[in-house]
C-alpha cells in the first residue's frame, strides 16, 4: 500500500475546501429569492423608460421645434424597435445565453436612457433606438425564462412579471413631471434618472449570469434546446396578432394619452396624475387575468373582459374626455393590464416547452411590436391632419374588434 505525503494530502484538501466553497457560494446565488428579485427588478425597467416620456412630450418637442408627428416619433421609435430587438432575441440567447443577454439589455438600456439625454434631436432618436432594442431583449427572453424555470408555476410567474412592469411605468409617468420640477425644471435630467433604475436591476441580474456559467453544456443545450418552426403555425400567428393590436392600443395611449386630456383643456399636472392613475389600474389586470388564464383550459371570456373594457375606455375618451377622465382610465387601465397579462400568458400556454415559449415570444414581439409602432405615428399623423382627436380614437375602435376576433382564436385550448 503506497503512502501519500503530507504535501499531497495538504493539496488534496485544499481542492475539497475550494470546491465545497465554490458550491457554497453557487447556492448561495442560486437561491430562489435572487432569482424572484432580479425578475422583478427587471420588469420595473420593461416600461418605465417609455412611460417616463409622455407627460414630457410637449416640452422635448418645444424644444426641438418638432411637429406633431415629429413629436410622435420620440415614442413611436422605441417601439419600432422594440420589433426589431425582438427579432434577433432568440438567437442572442441560443448564442450567449438567456442570463447573459438579459443583463446585457439592462446595461444597453442605462446607456440608451443617457444617450436620449444629450441636447441634439440625433441623440433624442438614438437613445430611443437603444432604449427600444433593449427592452425588446427583455420582453422577448422572459417568457422562455419563466416556462424554463418555472414550468409548473408559469402562469403565477407572469402574473408577478407583468404587474412589476406595470408598476414601473406607473411610478415613472407619475414621478415625470415632478422629477422636471425638482431638477429645475430639466425634463432631460427628469427622463435621464430612470438610468439608475436600469443599473440596479443590472447589478441584481449579476448572479443569475454567474450561476448561468456555471451550466455543463449539455444543460445549456437543453435549455436552449431547437424548438419549432412557429411561424408556420397559424395558432402562433393568431397569439402575435393578438399581442400585436393590445400593443397598438396601449402604445397610443402611453404616448397620446396626457396630450389628449390638454388639448382639451386639462391642466398639465392633472393630466400627468390620470396617466399615471391610468397605469397604477393597469396593475390590478396584468396581476389578476395571467392567474385566472392559468385555471382555465380556454380564455376566450378573458379575450371578450380586456377588449370590452378598453373599447369603452375608448370610446368615453370622444365622448367626455375631461368630465369622465378618472372613470375611462380606470376602465382602459384595466383593459390594458389585463390585454398585456393575457397576451404574455397565451405565450405560455400555447406553448409545450422553453424553446418554442422564446421562439415564440420573439414571433410574438418582433411582428406585435412593429405593428405597434405604427399606432402612435398614425394617430398623431391623423390628429394633425383632422386638428381633432375623434378620428384617431375612433380607429382605435376598430382595433379593439380585429383584437376580438383573433383573441377569441387564440384563445382555445392547444398547443403550437
Amino acid at each position: 500500500m503506497s503512502e501519500r505525503g503530507p504535501v499531497l494530502i495538504d493539496a488534496e484538501a485544499d481542492v475539497r475546501g475550494s470546491t465545497r466553497a465554490v458550491a457554497a457560494r453557487r447556492a448561495l446565488l442560486s437561491h430562489p429569492v435572487l432569482l424572484f428579485v432580479g425578475i422583478v427588478l427587471a420588469s420595473l425597467n420593461m416600461r418605465a423608460a417609455l412611460a417616463s416620456v409622455s407627460p414630457l412630450v410637449g416640452e422635448i418637442s418645444a424644444d426641438f421645434g418638432l411637429s406633431s408627428t415629429g413629436g410622435s416619433l420620440v415614442t413611436s421609435v422605441p417601439v419600432l424597435f422594440l420589433g426589431v430587438g425582438a427579432l434577433v432575441a432568440p438567437w442572442l440567447a441560443r448564442r450567449f445565453g438567456t442570463e447573459p443577454v438579459l443583463l446585457a439589455a439592462l446595461v444597453l438600456l442605462a446607456a440608451g436612457i443617457v444617450v436620449r439625454v444629450v441636447p441634439s434631436v440625433y441623440a433624442l432618436y438614438g437613445g430611443g433606438v437603444l432604449v427600444g432594442t433593449a427592452i425588446a431583449l427583455l420582453n422577448v427572453l422572459m417568457p422562455g425564462l419563466i416556462k424554463r424555470d418555472f414550468p409548473d408555476r408559469a402562469a403565477s410567474m407572469t402574473s408577478l412579471y407583468t404587474g412589476a412592469m406595470i408598476a414601473g411605468a406607473t411610478m415613472a409617468a407619475a414621478a415625470s413631471v415632478p422629477l422636471e420640477r425638482a431638477f429645475g425644471d430639466s425634463w432631460e435630467a427628469s427622463l435621464a434618472f430612470w438610468a439608475v433604475l436600469a443599473a440596479v436591476a443590472a447589478v441584481a441580474w449579476l448572479p443569475q449570469v454567474v450561476i448561468a456559467r456555471g451550466r455543463t453544456g449539455h444543460e445549456v443545450r437543453a435549455s436552449a434546446g431547437t424548438g419549432r418552426n412557429v411561424w408556420r403555425s397559424g395558432l402562433a400567428w393568431q397569439v402575435t396578432l393578438f399581442m400585436g393590436l393590445q400593443s397598438l392600443w396601449s402604445y397610443v395611449l402611453i404616448a397620446w394619452m396626457p396630450t389628449v386630456f390638454t388639448d382639451h383643456g386639462m391642466s398639465r399636472s392633472t393630466a400627468g396624475v390620470v396617466f399615471a392613475f391610468n397605469n397604477l389600474v393597469q396593475v390590478a389586470g396584468a396581476f389578476l387575468v395571467p392567474l385566472l388564464a392559468g385555471r382555465t383550459r380556454g380564455q376566450r371570456p378573458l379575450v371578450v373582459l380586456v377588449t370590452t373594457l378598453v373599447a369603452a375606455g375608448y370610446a368615453g375618451l370622444i365622448a367626455a374626455p375631461v368630465s369622465g377622465a378618472w372613470l375611462w382610465a380606470a376602465v382602459l387601465g384595466v383593459g390594458q393590464g389585463g390585454a398585456v397579462g393575457l397576451a404574455l400568458t397565451l405565450i405560455v400556454l400555447r406553448t409545450g416547452d422553453a424553446a418554442t415559449a422564446a421562439r415564440l415570444s420573439g414571433m410574438a414581439q418582433t411582428v406585435g411590436y412593429l405593428l405597434a409602432a405604427l399606432g402612435p405615428l398614425a394617430a398623431g399623423a391623423v390628429h394633425q391632419a383632422t386638428g381633432d382627436w375623434t378620428v384617431p380614437l375612433a380607429l382605435m375602435l376598430v382595433v379593439c374588434a380585429a383584437a376580438l376576433v383573433v383573441g377569441l382564436l387564440a384563445a382555445r385550448d392547444r398547443r403550437v
